[in-house]
Protein backbone atom coordinates (compact mmCIF):
# COMPACT_ATOMS: atom_id res chain seq x y z
CA UNK A 1 0.00 0.00 0.00
CA UNK A 2 1.61 3.56 -1.12
CA UNK A 3 0.15 6.86 -1.96
CA UNK A 4 -1.37 7.28 -5.20
CA UNK A 5 -1.48 10.91 -6.74
CA UNK A 6 -4.17 11.87 -8.65
CA UNK A 7 -4.46 15.36 -10.31
CA UNK A 8 -7.30 16.71 -10.61
CA UNK A 9 -7.23 20.28 -12.36
CA UNK A 10 -10.73 21.89 -11.57
CA UNK A 11 -11.35 25.87 -11.16
CA UNK A 12 -15.10 24.64 -11.84
CA UNK A 13 -16.44 25.89 -8.29
CA UNK A 14 -14.40 29.64 -8.23
CA UNK A 15 -15.81 32.88 -9.08
CA UNK A 16 -13.94 34.26 -12.21
CA UNK A 17 -10.56 36.62 -11.01
CA UNK A 18 -12.32 39.64 -13.39
CA UNK A 19 -14.86 39.06 -16.26
CA UNK A 20 -13.99 37.12 -19.26
CA UNK A 21 -10.96 35.33 -17.47
CA UNK A 22 -10.67 32.03 -15.52
CA UNK A 23 -9.11 31.20 -11.95
CA UNK A 24 -5.69 29.83 -12.44
CA UNK A 25 -6.34 27.08 -9.87
CA UNK A 26 -6.80 24.33 -12.52
CA UNK A 27 -3.05 24.51 -13.37
CA UNK A 28 -1.74 23.67 -10.15
CA UNK A 29 -0.92 19.96 -10.51
CA UNK A 30 1.42 20.34 -13.56
CA UNK A 31 2.89 23.48 -11.55
CA UNK A 32 3.60 21.59 -8.59
CA UNK A 33 5.09 18.63 -10.47
CA UNK A 34 7.56 21.35 -12.42
CA UNK A 35 8.32 22.08 -8.88
CA UNK A 36 9.32 18.35 -7.80
CA UNK A 37 5.90 17.45 -5.88
CA UNK A 38 5.54 14.19 -7.54
CA UNK A 39 9.29 13.53 -8.01
CA UNK A 40 9.19 13.85 -3.83
CA UNK A 41 6.59 11.62 -3.67
CA UNK A 42 7.85 8.96 -6.04
CA UNK A 43 10.81 9.19 -3.44
CA UNK A 44 9.41 7.53 -0.93
CA UNK A 45 7.73 5.38 -3.35
CA UNK A 46 4.32 7.31 -4.38
CA UNK A 47 2.49 5.82 -7.65
CA UNK A 48 1.02 8.24 -10.57
CA UNK A 49 -2.75 7.91 -10.84
CA UNK A 50 -3.10 9.93 -13.23
CA UNK A 51 -5.64 12.86 -14.53
CA UNK A 52 -9.14 13.53 -14.05
CA UNK A 53 -10.31 16.51 -16.06
CA UNK A 54 -12.85 18.60 -15.80
CA UNK A 55 -15.50 19.91 -18.35
CA UNK A 56 -14.49 23.50 -19.77
CA UNK A 57 -15.47 26.50 -17.45
CA UNK A 58 -18.09 28.61 -17.74
CA UNK A 59 -19.25 31.64 -15.33
CA UNK A 60 -23.10 30.24 -15.24
CA UNK A 61 -24.27 31.08 -12.32
CA UNK A 62 -28.21 31.45 -11.96
CA UNK A 63 -30.31 31.69 -8.79
CA UNK A 64 -30.35 28.92 -7.15
CA UNK A 65 -27.81 27.21 -9.59
CA UNK A 66 -24.03 27.09 -8.77
CA UNK A 67 -21.72 28.48 -10.78
CA UNK A 68 -20.86 25.12 -13.57
CA UNK A 69 -22.82 23.05 -11.08
CA UNK A 70 -23.51 20.15 -14.19
CA UNK A 71 -19.97 20.37 -14.54
CA UNK A 72 -19.25 20.19 -10.91
CA UNK A 73 -21.43 16.67 -10.94
CA UNK A 74 -19.82 15.18 -13.70
CA UNK A 75 -16.57 15.50 -12.33
CA UNK A 76 -17.63 14.85 -9.00
CA UNK A 77 -18.66 11.03 -9.77
CA UNK A 78 -15.65 10.59 -11.95
CA UNK A 79 -12.90 11.70 -9.41
CA UNK A 80 -14.95 9.63 -7.15
CA UNK A 81 -14.79 6.46 -9.04
CA UNK A 82 -10.76 7.19 -9.90
CA UNK A 83 -10.27 7.31 -5.63
CA UNK A 84 -12.04 4.18 -5.36
CA UNK A 85 -10.12 2.79 -7.49
CA UNK A 86 -7.21 3.74 -5.73
CA UNK A 87 -8.38 2.63 -2.80
CA UNK A 88 -9.22 -0.45 -3.72
CA UNK A 89 -5.81 -1.13 -5.61
CA UNK A 90 -5.04 -0.76 -1.85
CA UNK A 91 -3.13 2.28 -2.04
CA UNK A 92 -3.83 5.99 -0.27
CA UNK A 93 -5.21 8.85 -2.30
CA UNK A 94 -3.42 12.09 -2.71
CA UNK A 95 -5.48 14.47 -4.63
CA UNK A 96 -3.41 17.04 -6.18
CA UNK A 97 -5.95 20.05 -7.39
CA UNK A 98 -7.25 22.42 -8.29
CA UNK A 99 -10.45 23.81 -6.46
CA UNK A 100 -12.22 22.92 -3.02
CA UNK A 101 -14.93 21.98 -4.84
CA UNK A 102 -13.07 18.77 -5.27
CA UNK A 103 -14.08 17.94 -1.33
CA UNK A 104 -17.72 16.32 -3.01
CA UNK A 105 -15.83 14.01 -5.27
CA UNK A 106 -13.88 12.62 -1.85
CA UNK A 107 -16.97 12.56 0.05
CA UNK A 108 -18.81 10.63 -2.88
CA UNK A 109 -16.40 8.05 -2.82
CA UNK A 110 -16.17 7.53 1.12
CA UNK A 111 -19.62 7.44 1.25
CA UNK A 112 -20.08 5.04 -0.94
CA UNK A 113 -17.44 3.18 1.05
CA UNK A 114 -19.05 3.68 4.61
CA UNK A 115 -18.76 6.05 7.28
CA UNK A 116 -15.89 8.90 7.67
CA UNK A 117 -15.06 11.56 9.11
CA UNK A 118 -13.55 14.68 7.91
CA UNK A 119 -10.85 17.52 8.76
CA UNK A 120 -11.16 20.38 7.15
CA UNK A 121 -7.99 22.55 6.85
CA UNK A 122 -8.48 26.07 5.34
CA UNK A 123 -7.96 29.53 5.72
CA UNK A 124 -12.37 29.85 5.71
CA UNK A 125 -14.75 27.83 7.23
CA UNK A 126 -16.20 27.37 3.28
CA UNK A 127 -19.71 26.98 5.25
CA UNK A 128 -21.92 29.83 3.20
CA UNK A 129 -25.23 27.77 1.81
CA UNK A 130 -28.77 28.76 1.11
CA UNK A 131 -29.68 29.30 4.61
CA UNK A 132 -27.48 31.34 5.21
CA UNK A 133 -26.54 33.38 2.06
CA UNK A 134 -28.40 34.79 -0.44
CA UNK A 135 -25.35 34.69 -2.88
CA UNK A 136 -24.45 31.26 -3.35
CA UNK A 137 -22.75 30.40 -6.63
CA UNK A 138 -19.30 29.31 -5.90
CA UNK A 139 -18.91 25.93 -4.60
CA UNK A 140 -15.18 26.48 -3.41
CA UNK A 141 -17.04 28.38 -0.90
CA UNK A 142 -19.46 26.62 -0.06
CA UNK A 143 -18.01 22.79 -0.30
CA UNK A 144 -17.55 22.22 3.35
CA UNK A 145 -21.45 23.03 3.56
CA UNK A 146 -22.38 20.76 1.19
CA UNK A 147 -20.22 18.12 2.24
CA UNK A 148 -22.40 17.85 5.62
CA UNK A 149 -25.64 18.16 3.47
CA UNK A 150 -26.29 22.09 3.76
CA UNK A 151 -26.86 22.83 0.39
CA UNK A 152 -29.09 22.69 -2.51
CA UNK A 153 -29.74 18.50 -2.97
CA UNK A 154 -27.86 18.46 -6.73
CA UNK A 155 -25.00 19.30 -4.89
CA UNK A 156 -25.39 18.15 -1.56
CA UNK A 157 -27.23 15.09 -2.56
CA UNK A 158 -25.45 13.49 -5.27
CA UNK A 159 -27.02 9.95 -6.09
CA UNK A 160 -28.86 9.99 -2.63
CA UNK A 161 -25.86 9.81 -0.40
CA UNK A 162 -25.71 12.90 1.34
CA UNK A 163 -24.58 14.42 3.81
CA UNK A 164 -21.10 12.64 2.42
CA UNK A 165 -19.98 13.48 6.07
CA UNK A 166 -21.99 14.35 9.06
CA UNK A 167 -21.41 17.42 10.96
CA UNK A 168 -20.58 15.57 13.95
CA UNK A 169 -17.76 13.38 12.32
CA UNK A 170 -16.30 16.75 10.79
CA UNK A 171 -13.86 18.92 12.30
CA UNK A 172 -12.33 22.25 11.01
CA UNK A 173 -9.44 24.00 11.43
CA UNK A 174 -7.64 27.43 10.01
CA UNK A 175 -10.36 29.76 9.72
CA UNK A 176 -9.98 33.15 10.54
CA UNK A 177 -11.95 34.87 13.98
CA UNK A 178 -13.61 36.96 11.58
CA UNK A 179 -15.16 34.53 9.29
CA UNK A 180 -18.84 35.51 9.13
CA UNK A 181 -19.87 31.57 8.95
CA UNK A 182 -17.18 30.64 12.03
CA UNK A 183 -20.03 31.10 14.88
CA UNK A 184 -22.84 28.20 12.71
CA UNK A 185 -20.14 26.10 11.95
CA UNK A 186 -18.75 26.06 15.52
CA UNK A 187 -22.22 25.23 16.56
CA UNK A 188 -22.43 21.78 14.02
CA UNK A 189 -19.59 20.69 13.41
CA UNK A 190 -17.07 18.18 16.54
CA UNK A 191 -14.17 20.62 16.33
CA UNK A 192 -13.84 24.16 15.21
CA UNK A 193 -10.43 25.40 16.01
CA UNK A 194 -9.48 29.44 14.16
CA UNK A 195 -6.31 29.66 12.96
CA UNK A 196 -5.22 32.03 15.54
CA UNK A 197 -5.81 29.02 18.46
CA UNK A 198 -3.90 26.53 15.68
CA UNK A 199 -0.63 29.23 16.14
CA UNK A 200 -1.00 29.84 19.79
CA UNK A 201 -0.46 25.64 19.91
CA UNK A 202 1.75 24.03 19.49
CA UNK A 203 0.31 23.36 16.11
CA UNK A 204 1.30 19.63 16.73
CA UNK A 205 -0.78 19.53 19.93
CA UNK A 206 -3.96 21.28 18.40
CA UNK A 207 -3.20 18.37 15.07
CA UNK A 208 -3.15 15.46 18.41
CA UNK A 209 -6.38 16.80 19.33
CA UNK A 210 -8.37 17.08 16.25
CA UNK A 211 -7.27 13.24 15.68
CA UNK A 212 -8.38 11.97 18.87
CA UNK A 213 -11.75 13.73 18.21
CA UNK A 214 -12.52 11.60 14.83
CA UNK A 215 -10.60 8.58 16.20
CA UNK A 216 -14.09 7.29 18.06
CA UNK A 217 -15.80 3.66 17.22
CA UNK A 218 -17.79 4.03 14.14
CA UNK A 219 -15.41 6.07 12.01
CA UNK A 220 -13.98 3.67 9.30
CA UNK A 221 -10.61 6.78 9.21
CA UNK A 222 -11.14 10.29 7.82
CA UNK A 223 -10.49 12.02 4.53
CA UNK A 224 -8.00 15.27 5.21
CA UNK A 225 -8.91 18.40 3.46
CA UNK A 226 -5.89 20.81 3.02
CA UNK A 227 -6.82 24.49 1.27
CA UNK A 228 -3.63 26.13 0.98
CA UNK A 229 -4.93 29.83 2.18
CA UNK A 230 -4.85 28.29 5.34
CA UNK A 231 -1.42 29.62 5.12
CA UNK A 232 -0.86 33.67 6.10
CA UNK A 233 -0.61 35.54 2.64
CA UNK A 234 2.84 36.41 3.66
CA UNK A 235 3.64 33.53 3.44
CA UNK A 236 1.55 31.89 0.61
CA UNK A 237 -0.19 34.91 -1.31
CA UNK A 238 -0.83 32.54 -4.28
CA UNK A 239 -4.62 32.25 -3.68
CA UNK A 240 -8.01 32.84 -4.62
CA UNK A 241 -8.82 34.74 -0.98
CA UNK A 242 -5.86 35.34 0.73
CA UNK A 243 -6.71 36.49 4.51
CA UNK A 244 -4.24 37.98 7.05
CA UNK A 245 -3.82 35.65 10.10
CA UNK A 246 -3.10 32.16 8.98
CA UNK A 247 -0.25 29.92 10.12
CA UNK A 248 3.56 29.83 9.15
CA UNK A 249 4.93 27.04 6.62
CA UNK A 250 6.41 25.55 9.92
CA UNK A 251 3.08 25.23 11.60
CA UNK A 252 1.27 23.79 8.56
CA UNK A 253 4.00 21.24 8.19
CA UNK A 254 3.60 20.21 12.12
CA UNK A 255 -0.38 19.96 11.62
CA UNK A 256 0.32 17.91 8.37
CA UNK A 257 2.86 15.51 10.13
CA UNK A 258 0.67 14.24 13.25
CA UNK A 259 -3.12 14.13 10.94
CA UNK A 260 -1.90 12.50 7.77
CA UNK A 261 -0.70 9.02 9.56
CA UNK A 262 -4.16 8.40 10.33
CA UNK A 263 -5.71 9.84 6.94
CA UNK A 264 -7.37 7.38 4.36
CA UNK A 265 -6.42 10.18 1.63
CA UNK A 266 -6.39 13.55 1.48
CA UNK A 267 -6.17 16.48 -1.10
CA UNK A 268 -4.62 19.85 -1.94
CA UNK A 269 -6.68 22.50 -3.43
CA UNK A 270 -6.18 26.17 -4.59
CA UNK A 271 -2.89 27.27 -5.31
CA UNK A 272 -2.91 29.82 -7.87
CA UNK A 273 -0.03 29.33 -10.05
CA UNK A 274 -0.83 32.91 -11.93
CA UNK A 275 -0.14 34.45 -8.72
CA UNK A 276 3.58 32.73 -8.55
CA UNK A 277 4.97 33.73 -11.72
CA UNK A 278 8.66 33.08 -10.80
CA UNK A 279 7.63 29.61 -9.05
CA UNK A 280 8.55 30.59 -5.44
CA UNK A 281 5.24 29.69 -4.49
CA UNK A 282 4.77 25.90 -6.06
CA UNK A 283 8.69 25.17 -4.52
CA UNK A 284 7.47 25.70 -1.24
CA UNK A 285 4.12 24.10 -1.24
CA UNK A 286 6.37 20.81 -2.68
CA UNK A 287 8.45 21.12 0.55
CA UNK A 288 5.06 21.56 2.54
CA UNK A 289 3.62 18.96 1.18
CA UNK A 290 6.29 16.52 0.66
CA UNK A 291 7.45 16.86 4.63
CA UNK A 292 3.76 17.07 6.02
CA UNK A 293 2.42 14.06 4.18
CA UNK A 294 4.99 11.75 3.40
CA UNK A 295 3.22 9.55 5.81
CA UNK A 296 0.13 9.92 4.46
CA UNK A 297 -2.34 7.15 5.54
CA UNK A 298 0.25 5.09 7.24
CA UNK A 299 -1.41 4.47 10.08
CA UNK A 300 -3.94 2.59 7.87
CA UNK A 301 -1.33 1.07 5.88
CA UNK A 302 -0.06 -0.27 9.41
CA UNK A 303 -3.60 -1.27 10.36
CA UNK A 304 -4.24 -3.03 6.96
CA UNK A 305 -0.98 -5.36 6.89
CA UNK A 306 -1.62 -6.28 10.66
CA UNK A 307 -5.57 -7.34 9.77
CA UNK A 308 -3.84 -9.63 6.73
CA UNK A 309 -1.45 -10.68 9.05
CA UNK A 310 -4.31 -11.65 11.55
CA UNK A 311 -6.44 -13.30 9.25
CA UNK A 312 -3.34 -15.55 7.68
CA UNK A 313 -2.02 -16.72 11.00
CA UNK A 314 -6.11 -17.76 12.05
CA UNK A 315 -5.84 -14.90 15.07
Amino acid sequence: MVIALISAPSNLGLRPPQPSSVPGCAKAPEALREAGVFGRFAEFGALDAGIVLPGRYTDDAAPGVLRNQALIVDHARRLAERIANVRAAGHVPLVIGGDCSLLVAAGLALRRAGRYGLVHLDGHTDFRHPGNSAVCASLAGEDLAAAVGRHWPAIANIDGLGPYFQAADTVHAGCRESDEHLAEARGLLAMTVPAVHVAAGPASAVATDIGAALGRPGLAGYWLHLDVDILDPQVMPAVDSPDPGGLDASQLTAMLGVLSPGAVGAQVTVFDPDLDPDRKYAKLLTDILAKGLRNLGAQTRRDSTSRATNWRSGS
